[in-house]
């Protein structure tokens, strides 16, 4: 009987305000994923070459705390991941590399780009956490967002800011597409 008490809590009604920390948990760990790759593949073509590659290194560090927080806390919460992990995990690495090839500067808009949307979708999460909800998880999602402005803020001190302005919105829109499909499937 439990279990199936536990079904029914779990359930959403419609008409409920509670924010879907399930949807939020799923999306963020797809969004750490991809961001762990994208640096993996900026690293796999600039490898130790460029001085900025130990800066990248320092990114994808604190991406994988984040994606290891994020797969820690999906297992504790039985939160399934999105269908499409396996193309982020391709996509990221491929937008990664395919930057660095452009060059240092390229790699470093396409961060500033990830980062811009990151910045915005953890800041709406906050505010739908505001209600206190959910702290822990508002708590891990205020530390990780600290670390993607820093992310981004290093990005455009080496790029001034929109060097590459198409390519930058095409990630840009792409990680608006990611974020919602993910928040579903």
């Amino acid at each position: 009987m439990a279990d199936v008490e536990t079904q029914i809590v779990k359930r959403r009604l419609p008409g409920d305000r509670r924010p879907d920390t399930r949807a939020m948990i799923r999306v963020d760990q797809a969004g750490e994923t991809g961001a762990a790759r994208i640096y993996a593949g900026q690293l796999a073509v600039m490898g130790g070459r460029h001085a900025m590659a130990g800066e990248i290194r320092h990114m994808a560090g604190q991406e994988q705390r984040h994606l290891d927080g994020m797969n820690g806390i999906m297992v504790r919460r039985g939160v399934r991941p999105t269908i499409f992990g396996p193309l982020w995990h391709v996509a990221g690495f491929a937008l990664g590399a395919g930057t660095a090839l452009l060059g240092p500067k390229a790699a470093m808009a396409c961060t500033e780009a990830v980062e811009t949307v990151i910045d915005e979708h953890y800041g709406e999460q906050t505010v739908a956490l505001a209600d206190g909800s959910d702290p822990a998880l508002r708590a891990m999602i205020d530390d990780y967002r600290a670390d993607e402005v820093e992310h981004r803020e290093a990005a455009t001190a080496h790029t001034g800011g929109g060097a590459f302005p198409i390519m930058e919105a095409v990630i840009r829109a792409g990680c608006r597409a990611a974020i919602a499909v993910a928040k579903r499937i």
